[in-house]
């Protein structure tokens, strides 16, 4: 099996595992007896923390000899924290063992990330390719949780990412390449938190990651409220699930078709990020408006440049402008921002302007789309 195969089946399970806990958490949240806002505790507290653990792991993996040692290890952790979380009914002892599994499985996408980069580079593949399969295997278990949970117990959804959290672990003991974390021994921890430091107060560097995480953070009013609008709507569940797979069938279609001809032809990172940004303002600025059915379908289409695209010029900013030593610790930074602090400040933000405004919600996340424009836009130089 090439490397290409190999990754694609590590994207596999990370994303069988996040697209059962990111819509199907809060319903066995609810299941356990949770209220509202212990929901919300558990849910925010792995994304606001990231701000410290996100850099604390960028640098412990980086003091390994392979890459696929830390991953090993946090698919194992990710399995331990996700079990204890469903072998107990205390609050106290569900919220530290979510909090453990859920910031193991979020620091896994960066390292995966990175790891790809790296044998994408030296192989000879494209990086969406095997990142592709993880959008598909998110679909998949997204449709097929869904109808399982129609006749099975509400704890699968614990089983379930318990199950691919070990796996993550045993395959990536046994599977990924044994690429190594730098060109010689791992560097002393004194040096790797040094190569952090070089990248916190660059501003170029910063100022590329927040424009990213500002549009990407701006899907949490999107994620957290589009079925509830949609429902009121009088749209079903069923037409709202096919909104979302189609949303993400067209960014598998980005990543696997449009992104290798992109860079045979040199379209740089800055382009994509500003493309992105543009899309995601006319995104939200009409989904404020509460648009029909005939119009989400397009609307949703655009979710190939508002995610995909700005997530692609996230991953190759980080390749162009950080050090080898320190790709994981900039690729964890990128994260840090866009799947962590910013969203969810913005999933915070997202409940209040519901109750207040409803579907006039979305106008905030384009103003944060427009923000993260704005920071984009004197980067050319650098980035294209």
């Amino acid at each position: 099996m090439n490397s290409a195969r190999r990754m694609a089946l590590q994207y596999i399970l990370l994303f069988g595992a996040s697209g059962v806990s990111l819509p199907f958490a809060g319903l066995w949240f609810r299941a356990q007896g949770l209220s509202g806002a212990q929901i919300g505790v558990l849910l925010a507290a792995p994304m606001l923390g990231r701000i410290v653990t996100g850099p604390l792991l960028a640098v412990w993996a980086d003091g390994f000899r392979t890459r696929r040692a830390p991953i090993a290890l946090l698919g194992l952790v990710m399995a331990f924290g996700y079990g204890g979380a469903g072998l107990t009914d205390l609050f106290a002892v569900q919220a530290v063992c979510w909090f453990v599994g859920a910031t193991a499985a979020a620091a896994l996408i960066p390292l995966t990330d990175v790891m790809t980069m790296r044998l994408a580079a030296r192989d000879g593949f494209t990086f969406a390719l095997p990142r592709g399969f993880g959008s598909a295997a998110f679909v998949a278990v997204n449709v097929g949780m869904g109808a399982w949970l129609l006749t099975a117990p509400i704890d699968v959804i614990v089983v379930w990412l318990t199950v691919m959290g070990a796996l993550i672990g045993v395959v990536a003991a046994l599977a990924l390449p044994r690429e190594p974390v730098g060109d010689g021994a791992p560097l002393r921890k004194r040096d790797r938190f040094r190569g952090l430091g070089r990248l916190v107060v660059d501003p170029v560097f910063m100022t590329a990651i927040f424009a990213v995480g500002a549009v990407q953070a701006a899907h949490a009013f999107q994620y957290g409220f589009s079925a509830i609008l949609w429902k009121t709507q009088g749209i079903s569940e069923a037409v709202t699930g096919q909104l979302w797979a189609f949303g993400v069938v067209v960014e598998i279609g980005l990543m696997w078709l449009f992104e290798p001809w992109r860079r045979r032809v040199g379209i740089g990172p800055w382009s994509m990020l500003v493309v992105g940004s543009i899309a995601a303002v006319i995104r939200w600025t009409a989904m404020a408006f509460a648009p029909p059915l005939w119009l989400l379908w397009p609307l949703q289409a655009l979710h190939a440049l508002t995610f995909a695209a700005t997530f692609l010029a996230g991953v190759q900013i980080v390749e162009k402008l950080a050090p080898r030593d320190s790709q994981t610790a900039a690729q964890t930074l990128s994260s840090v921002l866009s799947a962590g602090a910013l969203i969810g400040l913005a999933t915070a933000a997202s409940g209040p302007l519901y109750d207040r405004f409803g579907a006039g919600g979305y106008a905030a996340m384009a103003v944060m789309s427009a923000v993260g424009l704005l920071a984009a836009l004197p980067l050319r130089s650098r980035l294209a």
